[in-house]
């Protein structure tokens, strides 16, 4: 049994992780967001065996450098790019995740989104409010018979199809861990991430921020969609290169584009200002429903923890620390970059000098 004595939840983390932890024996102390200063200083301490924090929360190398005596950190949502999981794994700290917390608020902030695309919406709203009335300014499209792209294939890229599914909408997707078969038990055409990009009218975007995904959409692949398409992000900030994406609005490339994540946020203002792009401030797990959810899901996960078992949000257990680098070999490997073939014909990916194996091309 792992001794977990006391832990401290920050970014307003719902109450029911406390309740759950305590009725488990597991003393939890709750703050709002704290300054580094006051950050460093509260671990500093080593009263704390666990930390669990939302997306505002930046636990760097600092911080797991104060905080010696952590051996558990849960993130209630699913992004970690908030969290130095390669710091924490090489002090023997846990990183956990809430897989599945957030999916259906994540899924239909997308959903309505797409929908603010097609018939723009947030703009006539502020044109009313502004004591205009002009219909003809604000012609929109129907989804019905367009085509859907969903790039990354897991629970809330699947709950998306399912729900523009019923608009009328084609829907296309490339994950490189999701085969063709289960996509198409979704009903899902899976292509490789050239075609959909090449194929859709509106492109969703439902993949972990990692090395082979940071701008992932940018010039280049922006220049092979079809003139005009839509661009829909509630992922992570920095999947789109966003200078790119302004570029692509500014020229037409991009017919518009709905953003609820940013590389930097607060985004600056400048930034944001063209008038086909919509924006919302990171809200797609802001739902009380996904809070709760979150919640428990991480604080369950630390009581298996403190009895022994790995936790099923676990991402840098012994059995899981290479699955960052694996997925990260996969993306690139879909892309054709950095690659080395093997006197035998098989394909290599080197990142940060350790090899993954591909499979023969």
């Amino acid at each position: 049994m792992s001794s977990l004595k006391k832990v401290i939840l920050l970014d307003n983390v719902d109450v029911r992780c406390k309740n759950i932890l305590e009725k488990a024996g597991i003393q939890a102390e709750s703050r709002e967001k704290l300054s580094k200063d006051d950050l460093l200083k509260e671990l500093g301490g080593g009263n704390y065996d666990g930390l669990v924090v939302r997306s505002a929360t930046q636990v760097t190398t600092e911080v797991l450098q104060a905080a010696g005596s952590l051996k558990v950190i849960g993130r209630a949502g699913v992004g970690v790019d908030n969290i130095d999981v390669e710091s924490a794994t090489k002090r023997g700290v846990l990183v956990v995740n809430a897989p599945n917390g957030n999916t259906i608020s994540a899924a239909e902030h997308t959903c309505a989104l797409i929908c603010c695309l097609g018939r723009r919406i947030p703009e006539a709203h502020s044109m009313v409010k502004s004591g205009k009335w002009d219909r003809k300014a604000y012609m929109g499209f129907e989804l019905h018979g367009k085509v859907l792209g969903i790039v990354g294939l897991g629970r809330i890229g699947r709950e998306v199809a399912a729900r523009m599914q019923s608009f009328g909408m084609r829907t296309i997707g490339y994950d490189p861990i999701v085969s063709a078969g289960e996509a198409a038990r979704h009903r899902i055409e899976y292509y490789d991430l050239e075609k959909v990009l090449a194929e859709s009218d509106i492109i969703t975007l439902h993949t972990p921020l990692i090395p082979a995904t940071k701008h992932l959409i940018n010039d280049t692949s922006l220049a092979t969609c079809k003139r005009g398409v839509r661009f829909v992000n509630v992922a992570r900030g920095g999947i789109i290169d966003e200078k790119a994406l302004e570029r692509a609005l500014i020229s037409g490339q991009c017919g518009g584009a709905a953003l609820d994540v940013f590389a930097v946020e607060p985004p600056n203002v400048a930034d944001i200002s063209h008038p086909n792009l919509i924006v919302t401030p990171h809200l797609g797990a802001n739902t009380k429903e996904a809070q709760i959810r979150c919640a428990e899901e991480i604080a369950q996960q630390f009581c298996d923890f403190a009895n022994g078992h790995v936790p099923h949000g676990a991402l840098n257990s012994k059995t899981m620390s290479l699955s960052l680098m694996q997925l990260s070999c996969l993306y690139l490997s879909s892309l054709v970059i950095r690659n080395e073939i093997s006197p035998s014909g098989e394909k290599f990916l080197n990142i940060n000098n350790n090899s993954c194996y591909i499979g023969p091309f």
